[in-house]
């Protein structure tokens, strides 16, 4: 015979487990996708003229940076004549030393700007076309049901933000191209190789 504890205890798990259950059941799991943010970027059509533009910027930079460069070596060269000719004073080889080091400084500075604004330049440029895409992401997500949207190549120490998907049919991004009214590149299958006889 079956003590009356046990028999308390049983039913206390049974209606547990029935408790669980019922709200497995009525708790729907979230519908979760993910895309890959580079790829919907590199086929955006705008992404062309955001490279043109940042090259030209880029080689705006670089002309004004090898001007610099130009009048530090016409200058070094001026120093570096005079200086073993013997016909320059002390105080004109200080000034001309000082001068050298104004240049470095002011050439170094120009380097470490000219990178900070041409990063700037790429967001500015990139902004209107990355808030394009999370509207559309927003709006494919919302109209087939997705609690969770992932970029599955977002660099944080080289790792994606997921590392496992289930099926093919939660990658959204064929639908958010669709939705941007950009046609996807059609997929390529792998060659496949045959060993050679020795």
């Amino acid at each position: 015979m079956i003590s009356h504890n046990v028999k308390k205890a049983a039913l206390l798990v049974v209606a547990l487990l029935f408790t669980v259950g019922a709200f497995a059941q009525t708790t729907t799991a979230p519908k979760i996708g993910y895309t890959n943010l580079d790829y919907l970027l590199s086929l955006m059509p705008e992404v062309k003229q955001v490279e043109s533009e940042l090259q030209a910027y880029e080689k705006q930079l670089s002309t004004q940076l090898e001007s610099k460069y130009q009048e530090y070596q016409k200058k070094m060269e001026e120093y570096q004549k005079g200086s073993s000719s013997g016909l320059m004073s002390e105080l004109v080889k200080q000034d001309k030393e000082k001068e050298l080091v104004n240049l470095q400084s002011s050439i170094k500075e120009f380097e470490e700007k000219a990178q900070q604004d041409l990063q700037k330049k790429q967001v500015s440029l990139l902004e209107p076309v990355y808030d394009k895409i999370q509207k559309s992401i927003d709006k494919v997500a919302a109209a087939n049901g997705f609690t969770y949207v992932f970029n599955t190549h977002a660099d944080m120490g080289g790792s994606a933000i997921i590392l496992y998907a289930r099926n093919k049919e939660e990658d959204i991004s064929s639908l958010v191209l669709k939705d941007l009214g950009v046609t996807t590149p059609a997929p390529t299958t792998p060659k496949t190789i045959t060993p050679t006889k020795k």
